[in-house]
């Protein structure tokens, strides 16, 4: 394909999806994909796969104040120094604002934020999109629970997202963890007052699905915790973490 280098097609194509690329990046894509009918047809399955997402999203108005707040901090409401005139604070204020929303530092800041959340979202689209048509759905009010497995000082390093109807957990990476080369990532759930169970072995630097067997699966729950440790290849030999632990989270129930 003709994308970036630095660039994994599917990733690319997400990005375009969302629309956190800039016009630059936003037009090279549009061009390669009219000469590369692969590439145009990725870029239609994201654009088809978020497309159900925006319509299931309901807007929230923010409050007052949560904009002014926003505005000041970027210079949209600059303060009046003394002695400056009431009438030169509009052209003051338009001044700044246009610096801060024409800056593209600022809505690269805002679209890396976006991107993380919103392409962990779509990691579980994609499992319930590629799921066959046969599997047996339970209706529920609240089918998912989440947990954030972060490093003992608090930066996160993957997000886990449990769908309880199909007994899967979708691991999505928060960073790029440098694991040691020969070892592996191995996920754990820890019921409260039992010894952990393992889930599986998956790749830390990119997204991955775990199936749950149904006993496992019952024994998830908002009082549990889950955990990563490094282990060797295809995962520990005992049943139980051998390796240290390095990041952990409590599950929750997603909102």
């Amino acid at each position: 394909m003709s994308t970036p280098a630095d660039h994994d097609p599917e990733l690319h194509c997400a990005e375009y999806a969302l629309g956190v690329l800039d016009a630059a990046a936003r037009l090279a894509l549009e061009q390669a994909a009219r000469a590369d009918a692969d590439l145009a047809a990725t870029l239609a399955r994201w654009e088809q796969r978020f497309a159900p997402l925006a319509e299931d999203l309901a807007p929230i108005a923010a409050p007052a104040r949560v904009w002014t707040r926003i505005e000041r901090d970027l210079g949209f409401l600059p303060t009046r120094q003394p002695g400056a005139s009431a009438a030169s604070a509009p052209a003051a204020a338009a001044a700044a604002a246009s610096g801060w929303w024409n800056d593209l530092r600022v809505w690269r800041f805002v679209g890396i934020g976006a991107s993380v959340a919103a392409l962990a979202l779509a990691a579980v689209n994609l499992v319930w999109m590629q799921r066959p048509t046969g599997t047996t759905v339970v209706a529920s009010a609240n089918p998912y629970m989440v947990a954030t497995l972060a490093r003992p000082d608090g930066v996160a390093h993957w997000t886990a997202t449990f769908d309880q109807r199909r007994r899967d957990i979708v691991v999505v990476p928060a960073v790029k963890p440098t694991i040691e080369a020969g070892r592996a990532t191995e996920l754990w759930l820890i019921p409260p007052g039992e010894k952990p169970v393992p889930l599986g072995v998956f790749p830390a630097d990119a997204p991955a699905t775990l199936t749950l067997s149904a006993d496992v699966a019952a024994r998830v729950s908002a009082r549990a915790v889950l955990a990563v440790s490094i282990e060797p290849p295809g995962g520990s030999p005992t049943g139980q973490p051998t390796g240290p632990v390095v990041a952990t989270g409590p599950m929750k129930g997603a909102v």
